[in-house]
This record gives structure tokens, C-alpha cells and sequence, in this order.
């Protein structure tokens, strides 16, 4: 089940005595949270009708005797039992069911209403298998929705709507910076715009210096920003950006070194004759290579920019740029000028 499924099925009713909550993402998941607590209890019942538990701490057979315990002080009960993974057997052992579960989901107590949240592992690679296992030990529950991380694309088009929302104006460009800064997650997202607002106040401007200079992490996705400008040949772009980073301190050298990374991978992508991002990702995983999907975009779009020759010539400049760097020099921002002219037709 979707959260946007589980939001619709808690609105219908009625409600399953246990749920399992899988996957890493935050957002969606407190927003589950909160429809169920609305739902189970008023709200002057929160603090009496909200017991919590940790598996980390709690075995799953006291967790069970606790919810089969009638409270003459709490007729109405949410359960909600954090670590769920950590029930569940490690390694190579066999999965079976704890039978105190088994018989609890065929005979709930009435008024009681259990979540099981595991947040712990994610739904792809090394996490997938650990994640069907907590699957199988906790298989009885009737319900079980799944928190996936927000692609890049779902998490702009979130951001692009809250900035409607806010009234704030904030370029296109600028917009995916401050996405990539926070790494897609739609509650640090909310977090940031909100920041933003206040501090540009309702229907402001935000610039790309802005998120840099007040978005954790921007100044670093800045300059994944003027690798994506470089490889769309955008100079106009590119000497913004590079005029951020020098505004804002950046270490030049590092942003030259990110440089370099872009156009090898991208040279990489060209000869191994790959097309998509999704290529571009799972070829470098089995290089044991981690990246983002949207680094991988960015790779596709350097790629696509330039021909193989163009780009060995472009690693060849950015290390002569970086040893110009190094040396004695009139200015680097000259040196770094130089080179995105140069870099960009």
C-alpha cells in the first residue's frame, strides 16, 4: 500500500487492529502518522491513548501482552512500536512468525490499534533483501505501506508547488540547487522554502547566492550546479555560479576536482555506449561507484554535450587549470573564467 492509499483507507475506515510501516522516507510517513493518531483518539486522549515501544529495547512478546492488556483509563489505544527490523533474525536464520503476533492479528483486542514501523532499510540494493525479511517475520499484519525515497523528479515538482504556494520566485535553476542540496528529502525541502520565505518575506526573490549562503549543503551542490551548466554549455550560467562559489568562499581546487570527476564519468558513459541515466547509475554501481540519480542525469547531459575528444580535452585543461591554480597566478577568478569560456562554445 501507498501512503496516499493508506491516508485514503484510514479516511474510509475502517481501521486494521496492526499496520507495518517499511522504508526510509520521513515526509509522507509522519503525515500517516498524524491521520492515524487523529483518527484512533481525540486529542485530549494523546497523552493517555499513545503507548510507544523500541525492539531494540523491548522484546516482541512483552509488546504483545501490552496490547492484549485491557486500561480502564484508556478505552482507545495507539501502539506504536519503533525499530520493528530489530525483531527480526539476523543473518542467514529462517523467518518464522512469532506465534504471539500470528494469534494477536486473528484476535485483537478491541480498541486497540498497533503500527509496526521499520525505517530502517531501503527497498533497493543491499537493503532489498533485509527488507523482504522484515516482509516475512512480520507477514500476518494485514496491512503494510511502504515509505520509498521521493525520486528527484517527484521531490522538484513538491518544491515547485510550495514555492506557488509561498508566492516566492525562484528560477528554475536555482530551485533544482536548493532540491539537490537537501538531497530530494520533501521534508527538509519544506524546511528550506519556509526558511526562505521568511527571510525573503511573501512573493520575495531568491537567488542562487541566497540558497547558497543559507541552505546547509548548498555551497557543495553549487557546484554540481555549474558542472550541469558547463555540460549544457550554458557559460552565462556557469560564470553565475562560479561567481557564487568565489563570493562564498568555496575551495577552488575541490570544485575543479568535481569538475574532473563529471568529465571522466561522462567519457566513461560515452565509451561503455550508454543512453539513460538509469544505464549511467547502474553501470557505475557495479563499479562500485555510488551515485545519485541525479548525478547520473548530469553525467547523461555531459555526455550528450560533448564528443569523447572534447571532453579528454576538457579533463586535459581542468588539470592544467588546476596546477594554475597552484602556482603563481594574477587571479583565480581569471583562471576559472578562462576555463569555463574555454569549456563552453
Amino acid at each position: 500500500m501507498t501512503p496516499e492509499q493508506f491516508l485514503a483507507h484510514v479516511q474510509r475506515g475502517p481501521l486494521a487492529p496492526a499496520y507495518l510501516f517499511l522504508g526510509p522516507e520521513e515526509f509522507q510517513r509522519d503525515a500517516c502518522r498524524r491521520a492515524l493518531v487523529e483518527k484512533v483518539l481525540p486529542r485530549e486522549e494523546w497523552e493517555s491513548g499513545i503507548t510507544r515501544h523500541d525492539l531494540d529495547e523491548t522484546g516482541i512478546s512483552a509488546v504483545m501482552d501490552d496490547a492484549c492488556a485491557l486500561s480502564l483509563f484508556a478505552p482507545r489505544r495507539l501502539l506504536w512500536i519503533g525499530r520493528a527490523e530489530a525483531a527480526v533474525p539476523r543473518g542467514n536464520e529462517t523467518i518464522a512468525v512469532p506465534p504471539a503476533l500470528a494469534s494477536y492479528v486473528r484476535n485483537p483486542t478491541p480498541g486497540v490499534t498497533m503500527v509496526f514501523d521499520s525505517a530502517r532499510y531501503d527497498f533497493e540494493g543491499e537493503d532489498k533483501t533485509k527488507q523482504e525479511r522484515v516482509r516475512k517475520f512480520y507477514a500476518p499484519l494485514p496491512v503494510q505501506v511502504e515509505f520509498t525515497r521521493w525520486s528527484s523528479a517527484q521531490a522538484r515538482k513538491f518544491a515547485q508547488d510550495l514555492v506557488r504556494e509561498t508566492g516566492l520566485r525562484i528560477a528554475p535553476d536555482d530551485l533544482t540547487l536548493l532540491v539537490e542540496a537537501v538531497g530530494s528529502a520533501p521534508a527538509r525541502i519544506a524546511t528550506e522554502i519556509e526558511k526562505l520565505r521568511l527571510y525573503a518575506g511573501e512573493g520575495g526573490q531568491i537567488t542562487s547566492h541566497d540558497i547558497a549562503r543559507l541552505v546547509p549543503q548548498a555551497q557543495a551542490t553549487t557546484i554540481f550546479a555549474l558542472v550541469n551548466a558547463l555540460g549544457r554549455n550554458d557559460r552565462k550560467k556557469a560564470l553565475d555560479l562560479l561567481d557564487v562559489l568565489i563570493r562564498e568562499g568555496e575551495y577552488l581546487p575541490l570544485a575543479l576536482s568535481f569538475l574532473a570527476t563529471q568529465f571522466r564519468q561522462a567519457l566513461v558513459a560515452q565509451e561503455a555506449q550508454l543512453r539513460s541515466a538509469g544505464q549511467v547509475q547502474g553501470h557505475f554501481q557495479k563499479l562500485g561507484v555510488p551515485m545519485w540519480p541525479s548525478r547520473a542525469e548530469q553525467v547523461v547531459q555531459t555526455m550528450n554535450g560533448f564528443s569523447a575528444s572534447e571532453l579528454r580535452a576538457a579533463i586535459k585543461r581542468i588539470a592544467r587549470t588546476d596546477a594554475a591554480l597552484r602556482d603563481i597566478r594574477p587571479d583565480d577568478r581569471v583562471v576559472l573564467e578562462d576555463l569555463v569560456v574555454n569549456l563552453t562554445r
